[in-house]
Parts: structure tokens; C-alpha cells; sequence
């Protein structure tokens, strides 16, 4: 066994969650950073969930992802925006 990750064979559909405060600057925000790296997402790869007290939201997007690059470029700016709490 190997301590290492498996590695992402790319292009591939890969799911990104995204944690913030609940907002429509948060939802706007993180859709737009979507569509500039990763455009060609449709509504049905968008779940967005509310915590159960409506304070916080979650917003995941399937895309294509083509190399670590984009994957990394869309984290630094998700959290670059001073909204995102996490990105998973």
C-alpha cells in the first residue's frame, strides 16, 4: 500500500462543493468563477443546500475537469473572494 492519492485521469467529471455564508452575492460569486473556468456546466451539475438554519450554504458544481491546473486556479480564486469558508 501506498500513501499516495489515486490519481484523477483527466478530462473527467469531478464535483466541487463550495461553503459559505448564505447570500446572493455568495451564489453569484461562485457560479461567475465557475463559468470563467469551467464554462459548459449545466443547471442540473448546480446543487445548491441551505443548513437548517439558513445561515450557511452549499453550492456544488460537477464539471469537466480537463488538468490540475483549472482545479487549482478555480480553488484560489473561489477562496480569494473572501466569501468561501471551504472548498471541497
Amino acid at each position: 500500500m501506498t500513501d499516495e492519492p489515486p490519481k484523477i485521469v483527466f478530462p473527467c467529471r469531478y464535483p466541487i462543493k463550495v461553503l459559505g455564508r448564505a447570500g446572493e452575492s455568495f451564489h453569484t460569486t461562485v457560479l461567475a468563477i465557475f463559468q470563467r473556468h469551467a464554462s459548459g456546466f449545466e443547471e442540473g451539475d448546480v446543487i445548491v443546500k441551505d443548513s437548517r438554519k439558513g445561515t450557511f450554504q452549499s453550492i456544488t458544481v460537477t464539471i469537466m475537469a480537463q488538468d490540475e491546473e483549472q482545479l487549482r486556479l478555480i480553488h484560489e480564486d473561489l477562496m480569494a473572494t473572501g466569501l468561501v469558508t471551504m472548498v471541497m
